[in-house]
């Protein structure tokens, strides 16, 4: 699914985006000192559109231990993703975009 997702988010596909959401699903984003949180198929994969040059620098990585991305322009992480899949869609996207809090993590990227 997660797969899927970032080849959507990639193309800017919003009904192939659409298609791997759960029609419930939650986006919560962290950033330096704010928070946002998106509900529903529709929205969500409307904001991940507004960041689809993101996606080009995306790559899958384990974000607590499940697949996730890993975004890092310029070699430097961006954001970290971590999703929950039910029933075989997206239920919940976890997004980490505070740079203090990124300069922590200690990734492990999957594809090379």
């Amino acid at each position: 699914m997660v797969d899927a997702f970032l080849a959507a988010a990639r193309s800017g596909d919003f009904d192939a985006l659409v298609g791997v959401l759960d029609p419930d699903v939650v986006l919560r984003a962290e950033q330096a000192g704010s928070s946002t949180e998106v509900r529903g198929a529709r929205a969500v994969a409307s904001s991940a559109l507004g960041f689809a040059w993101l996606a080009s620098h995306a790559r899958l990585a384990l974000v607590n231990g499940a697949a996730g991305l890993v975004a890092a322009p310029r070699g430097r992480p961006a954001s970290v993703l971590g999703f929950t899949v039910a029933g075989g869609k997206i239920a919940e996207i976890d997004i980490l975009a505070d740079p203090r809090r990124l300069r922590r993590l200690d990734l492990a990227v999957l594809d090379g």
